[in-house]
C-alpha cells in the first residue's frame, strides 16, 4: 500500500515534486536497505560506492509541522566503522540516530530507537523528504535539510534585552482546564539559549535555540517527534509562551524564581491500602514468565522500572540504570524492566525490546506488561495507586516489600536535578543494603 500525506498549501511546487519522488523510489530504496541490513546483522549499512553524492557533514534540517510553522534541528553525518552514521545535535548532546543507507539519489535512515525513519531525495547539495513510521502508518512530516547553514534558528539581529538565565516557576495550561506545574531552566550566552522544562512526569530533554530581543525560540529532535517552544520574557521577570505541535498548542506562563521546585517525586505514586509489595508474573520476549517470587530475586534489593522503548525519558533512565546495574549487581541487586509498548504482537515486541537491550547493553530481565496506558498499568500491577508517568521506578527491599516509588525521571539535561537524583538513589540503595543485612 502506498502511503499518502497532505501537502501544505504554502509549500513550493518544486519541493512538492521532489517530496513525491520519494515514494516513487520507495520500494527500490527499501530493497537496498534490506540487502545492506542482511549483510551486517540487520543494523549497519554500507553506502553505494558508485554514488557521487556524499552525505558526510553538518546539516540543518527544518520540519514543516503545519502550514507556516517550521521547526529547525541540527544533525551530523560522519563515518563510523567506515560507514555513514547520523547523530542529532541538541545543545551539548549528540544523540545516536542511525546508519545512512544510500541508493542513487535517495537516502534512508532508520531511527530504530523510536521505530521511525527519515527518507530523503537528494536535490543538488540539499535534501528533501519525510519523517515517518517504519511500518508506514500515520501521517509523515515533511522536511528539508541544507548543510550550507550552520545555525539553528535564524537571527534577526536584535540584541537580547537582558540575560534571562535562571530558574522559573512554570504553569502549563491544558485545554481541559487542568494546570500542570513545572520548572523552567534556562542558560543564555549572548543570544544563544539552552534549557529544559521539568515536569513531574520527566523533563523535555536538551532544548536549544536563541533569544531575539525579548522573544525566545527553542527546539529539539532525537528521532521521535520534533519539539518546539516559543515565547517571551518580560521586564518584571515573567515568562509566557507555548509548545507548538501539529496537533495544537499548549500555552504556559510563569515567573523567575530561584527556589522553583517540583513536588517530591517519591510521594506521588504509592501502594493501595493493604499492599506491601507488587505481585506479577509477566513474560519476556521468549515467553518465559518472570516474577518477584523467583529464586533469582529472593533476598535481594530489586529495582522495577516501568518503562517503554518509545519514551525519551525512559531512554535517559535506561542509559543510567543499565551501566549502574553492571557495576552493582554483585552486591545482591537486581533490576526488572517492565515494558509497556505501543504494539503487542510478538514480532514487534521482540524487535523493540531487543533493540533497547542492545543499545544500552542491558543485562537485566525485561518483561512485557501491556500498552502504554494507565488502565494497562493498573491491570498488570493492581497494587499500584495513582500511577502518573513513564518511567516510574519502584525499589523493593530484601524482604520483598516496596521501599520507595519514584515518579518520572530528571535526566542529564536538568543538571543539578539529575545529579541530586543519582545521589539520592544511591543513598537509598545503600541504606537498604545496610539495613537489610542486619
Amino acid at each position: 500500500m502506498i502511503t499518502t500525506f497532505d501537502i501544505p498549501k504554502n509549500t513550493s511546487m518544486k519541493i512538492i515534486s521532489i517530496s513525491l519522488l520519494i515514494f516513487a523510489s520507495l520500494f527500490k530504496l527499501q530493497a537496498s536497505a534490506q540487502e545492506a541490513n542482511s549483510k551486517s546483522n540487520g543494523s549497519k549499512s554500507t553506502i553505494n560506492a558508485t554514488s557521487k553524492f556524499s552525505a558526510i557533514g553538518n546539516w540543518r534540517g527544518v520540519f514543516l509541522i503545519k502550514p507556516c510553522t517550521e521547526v529547525p534541528f541540527n544533525f551530523e553525518i560522519k563515518q563510523k566503522d567506515n560507514k555513514p552514521f547520523l547523530s542529532f545535535i541538541n545543545a551539548e548532546e549528540h544523540f545516536d540516530g542511525g546508519w545512512v543507507i544510500q541508493k542513487d539519489d535517495s537516502l534512508l535512515i532508520k531511527l530504530d530507537q523510536f521505530d521511525n525513519e527519515l527518507a530523503f531525495k537528494v536535490q543538488n547539495d540539499s535534501l528533501v523528504g519525510v519523517l515517518r513510521k517504519q511500518n508506514k502508518t500515520g501521517k509523515p512530516i515533511s522536511l528539508s535539510a541544507n548543510r550550507k547553514d550552520n545555525y539553528r534558528f535564524k537571527e534577526s539581529g536584535k540584541t537580547p534585552a537582558a540575560d534571562f538565565s535562571g530558574k522559573y516557576d512554570i504553569t502549563f495550561k491544558s485545554k481541559e482546564g487542568k494546570d500542570e506545574q513545572a520548572v523552567g531552566l534556562f542558560k543564555q550566552t549572548g543570544n544563544k539559549l539552552t534549557g529544559t522544562f521539568l515536569r513531574i512526569t520527566g523533563d523535555s530533554r536538551y532544548l536549544e535555540g536563541i533569544v531575539d530581543g525579548r522573544n525566545f525560540y527553542l527546539s529539539s529532535f532525537i528521532g521521535s517527534n520534533p519539539s518546539y517552544y516559543k515565547g517571551s520574557f518580560a521586564d518584571d521577570g515573567t515568562i509566557s509562551g507555548a509548545i507548538i505541535s501539529a496537533r495544537g498548542n499548549t500555552e504556559f506562563n510563569g515567573s523567575k524564581n530561584k527556589n522553583a521546585a517540583l513536588p517530591d517525586a517519591t510521594k506521588l505514586t504509592f501502594l493501595k491500602d493493604g499492599y506491601q509489595t507488587l505481585s506479577f508474573s509477566l513474560p519476556d520476549v521468549n515467553g518465559k514468565k518472570i516474577s518477584l517470587t523467583d529464586e533469582k530475586y529472593k533476598n535481594k534489593v530489586v529495582i522495577l522500572t516501568i518503562t517503554g522503548t518509545w519514551c525519551p525519558n525512559c531512554v535517559d533512565e535506561a542509559s543510567f540504570i543499565a551501566p549502574w546495574y553492571e557495576k552493582n549487581r554483585d552486591r545482591g541487586i537486581e533490576v526488572i524492566g517492565i515494558h509497556y509498548e505501543r504494539q503487542l504482537d510478538s514480532a514487534y515486541v521482540r524487535k523493540a525490546l531487543t533493540r533497547f537491550r542492545e543499545k544500552f547493553n542491558i543485562k537485566y530481565d525485561q518483561v512485557i506488561a501491556g500498552t502504554p496506558d494507565k488502565t494497562q498499568v493498573a491491570k498488570s500491577l493492581p497494587g499500584l495507586k495513582n500511577f502518573i508517568s513513564f518511567p516510574t521506578m519502584i525499589i523493593i527491599n530484601k524482604k520483598g516489600a516496596v521501599a520507595q516509588i519514584h515518579t518520572g525521571y530528571s535526566g542529564p539535561a536538568t543538571g543539578k536535578y539529575y545529579t541530586d537524583f543519582v545521589e539520592s538513589f544511591n543513598n537509598e540503595i545503600d541504606k537498604l543494603m545496610e539495613t537489610d543485612s542486619k
